[in-house]
């Protein structure tokens, strides 16, 4: 039997996702972001929300882009530092050691150390209450060589992300294969 635990956030589990913006000044900022996903196919389409609060959401809306960085398990206490603190008191590339590099394609910075980068120009805003979900139309997804699996595509197992327990806050790497899709179920309900 099921118990209700009510209208919470608990789909789990969620991306590890690292935002880069630049700011007003052109400053190269990031912030760590669970709240995202794939959200169109044709466009090639993600989504990420964000509270207005965030030093990230006015970068958004000023420069029409954003930039996700993901990140990979070795970076775990990085992502964790660049959630945790405002880009508006400080350098958080410069405190992680890592390189701000600048997008050829989109008004928005990534972290070059990141294994896999999704450059995004923003393509709808939807305020949803206490955070605002930005649709980013993926331009290009950059991928370190040494990442790069079967058909030159990111290899799970090679870039190792983390992903988010949304209900105990906390980090997780990606588990064992299980099955391969629309292969798997086949046989099921014949």
């Amino acid at each position: 039997m099921k118990q209700s635990v009510g209208a919470k956030t608990l789909a789990t589990p969620a991306p590890v996702w690292l935002v880069g913006t630049y700011d007003e000044a052109g400053a190269a900022n990031i912030m760590t972001a669970a709240w995202g996903g794939i959200c169109c196919s044709q466009p090639p389409c993600l989504a990420v929300s964000l509270r207005r609060a965030t030093y990230s959401y006015a970068a958004i809306e000023a420069r029409k882009a954003f930039t996700v960085s993901i990140p990979s398990e070795r970076q775990t206490a990085q992502a964790d530092y660049v959630g945790t603190v405002s880009g508006r008191d400080g350098d958080k590339f410069a405190a992680c050691g890592w390189t701000a590099v600048k997008s050829d394609l989109v008004d928005a910075p990534f972290v070059g150390e990141a294994p896999l980068v999704v450059e995004c120009r923003l393509l709808h805003t939807l305020e949803l209450g206490l955070h605002t979900l930005f649709v980013g139309e993926i331009v290009d997804v950059k991928a370190d060589e040494a990442v790069l699996g079967a058909k030159g595509y990111p290899d799970i197992t090679k870039v190792r992300p983390m992903i988010w327990d949304t209900a105990h806050r906390g980090y997780y790497g990606v588990g064992e294969f299980l099955g391969t899709a629309w292969e798997i179920g086949k046989g099921l309900g014949q």
